[in-house]
């Protein structure tokens, strides 16, 4: 593609940076038909968007050519986190290099009073998060009365971590002629109502649908028991060997508890999230950037704008909230046309929300088992046998030290013990509680309620009914592929309780009931309770919960035999004073039914 329609120095930009062509987006918002008008773009992350915004708004800074003095910033570019607004001050740096702009950029975390001395010395781009420009904003430092463009960057993203007042604010204080470009990978309604209010006549462009961003990204969602999670990530990224990753976490606990379990385990691995100071973070990254760590453990927010050319592998440990999150978070890797790979690891109880999700987003995912130990050890030595056998140049002192092993060792002792040492470089791969999926339900199996999986015509273990003991409640059954294989290590986690403390486990059609001794009931229901969330489920959306009637589920009593008082002709008993209870015979008003007291109604039984 040309770039004849460029501004020379851009062009001049673009050429030394390596660019042949555009991408789909970078062409469409450079076209005669988006020129001087207000955009609203959708694309996906890794597309080359910023990019994109970079030469859309390069008429309205340029006079006859050339940029004009720097005094109030001409261009504002707003970005939901530090690190995607310290990007793009990056890629608009090369991009405006020859033209001579002054870029400032103010981000939390960073030192305010250098960013104000910079804007008060005169800038052409002003790049930063909502609340640090609204901030200089109010205190006079930021003067926007002279703006030219507009650009926020991932709209998406700022309204979802309740940035909408600040946006306003900033907004409002510009000029009614400036031109508004609004870029997201989503337009929801609310991106919608903002584009309507500060946008006049805008061209709606759209390449979620030429670049996805799935064509370079190949899905895999692999299905473990919820307590394997861990050893499934430990297996993915000893199978996977990446040069970089990111693994993805929910909460700020979760990213560090995983964090510390990788480096325990050998990895060499960093973490991201809220509670780390804006050093940390660069540290982090910047170890990340130099080989010296090879995983990355974020939550969604603090792994924003981070762009990392050798990250090839994305591990989605907690599953994402919806499909926007699921395409932000796997578009860290697949960018600028390398490949790369996204998995999801999903408990077996998810299974089905995990599917509906893809399927709205359109995306084709391979289904799949957690790697085995077996299976990563496998791999290993077929890696381990390429890179031996790949051809290389010795030098004289390892010829001379391989001669000398040779004299004392024979070559088979010598490969061994190169083996050996190699494997010992490795951290070790887990042995996961089930690495198959659960049985599915077809027609003529028959299930096992009381233990295990039980297949027509034969008998498998059952668990024993304790005799005082008391009855909890899981909130999963058959229809989430609920199967005692993984039940009983869950139950034997949350419960900090030993697989012969859980007495029978009934699954039915939408929910599991089992039964603990009593004597352990209530050290069972606090440590429960203990590991749960606050809507009472844990990290992979299983709720426990005492069941219905609690310890009223032992085995009915028999009763004893009630003898019936004979009855007159009237129907009247003898010695009762009420009236005949036949047809229009009288009765006493006095008397009415009076319902017992709940306390002391009998507890429904089971059905």
């Amino acid at each position: 593609m040309s770039f004849d329609h460029l501004s020379p120095v851009l062009v001049e930009a673009l050429t030394a940076r390596g660019y042949e062509s555009l991408t789909p987006v970078q062409a469409q918002v450079t076209e005669a038909e988006a020129h001087g008008r207000d955009l609203l773009v959708s694309a996906q992350t890794g597309s080359g968007k910023t990019v994109a915004f970079g030469l859309a708004m390069a008429d309205e800074l340029f006079d006859d050519g050339r940029l004009p003095f720097a005094t109030a910033p001409l261009a504002l570019i707003v970005a939901p986190t530090r690190e995607l607004a310290l990007q793009v001050s990056r890629e608009l740096g090369w991009l405006y290099a020859r033209a001579g702009a002054r870029i400032a950029t103010c981000v939390g975390g960073m030192d305010a009073s250098r960013e104000r001395r910079a804007l008060n010395q005169g800038v052409h781009i002003v790049v930063g998060t909502p609340g640090r420009l609204r901030d200089h904003l109010e205190r006079g430092a930021l003067d926007l009365e002279n703006l030219r463009v507009a650009v926020l960057d991932e709209a998406d993203e700022m309204l979802d971590m309740g940035f909408r007042e600040d946006l306003e604010e900033i907004l409002d204080a510009t000029p009614e002629t400036r031109r508004t470009l609004l870029f997201s990978a989503t337009i929801p309604k609310p991106i919608a109502q903002l584009a309507k209010r500060y946008q006049r006549d805008a061209l709606r462009i759209s390449t979620v649908g030429e670049d996805r961003g799935h064509g370079d990204i190949a899905y895999q969602v692999v299905t473990v028991a919820p307590a394997d999670i861990e050893g499934a990530v430990i297996n993915l990224l000893r199978l996977h060997e990446p040069d970089t990753a990111m693994l993805f976490c929910a909460t700020r606990d979760n990213v560090r508890r995983l964090h510390a379990r990788l480096v325990n385990r050998g990895f060499a691995a960093v973490a991201l999230s809220g509670e780390h100071s804006q050093n940390e973070r660069n540290h982090a990254l910047q170890a990340l950037r130099d080989r010296r760590a090879r995983v990355c453990v974020a939550t969604d927010v603090a792994a924003r704008g981070i762009d990392l050319p050798s990250l090839s592998l994305v591990i989605h440990v907690e599953i994402p909230r919806d499909a926007e999150t699921l395409q932000h978070r796997s578009g860290r890797t697949g960018r600028a046309g390398k490949k790369g790979t996204a998995v999801l690891i999903v408990p077996y109880p998810r299974r089905r929300r995990v599917d509906g999700m893809l399927r709205g987003a359109r995306i084709e995912a391979e289904w799949m088992n957690a790697p085995t130990a077996n299976d990563v050890r496998h791999r290993d030595q077929e890696r381990l046998i390429e890179k031996l056998l790949a051809p290389v140049e010795h030098e004289a002192d390892d010829l001379e030290l391989a001669q000398r092993l040779l004299t004392e060792r024979s070559a088979e002792d010598i490969a061994a013990s190169l083996v050996r040492a190699h494997r010992a470089t490795l951290p070790p791969p887990e042995d996961l509680l089930d690495a198959g999926q659960p049985p599915r339900r077809e027609r003529g199996e028959r299930f096992e309620r009381e233990g295990g999986h039980q297949e027509r015509g034969e008998r498998g273990p059952r668990r024993e009914q304790f005799d005082d003991s008391v009855w909890f409640r899981l909130n999963i059954g058959r229809r989430q592929n609920a199967d005692p294989r993984w039940i009983l290590p869950l139950l034997c986690r949350r419960g900090h309780v030993t697989k012969h403390e859980i007495g029978a486990i009934r699954i039915g059609p939408s929910e599991t009931l089992f039964n603990i001794p009593l004597a352990i009931a209530d050290r069972f229901a606090e440590a429960i309770q203990r590991s749960a969330n606050a809507d009472g489920e844990d990290d992979s959306g299983v709720a426990i919960t005492p069941a219905p009637g609690g310890a009223a589920y032992p085995p009915r009593r028999e009763k004893a035999p009630r003898d019936k008082a004979p009855r007159n002709t009237l129907g009247r008993a003898p010695g009762s004073d009420r009236g005949p209870r036949g047809p229009g015979g009288p009765r006493d008003k006095t008397e009415r039914y009076k319902p017992k007291p709940y306390g002391q109604r009998s507890p429904r039984r089971p059905k």
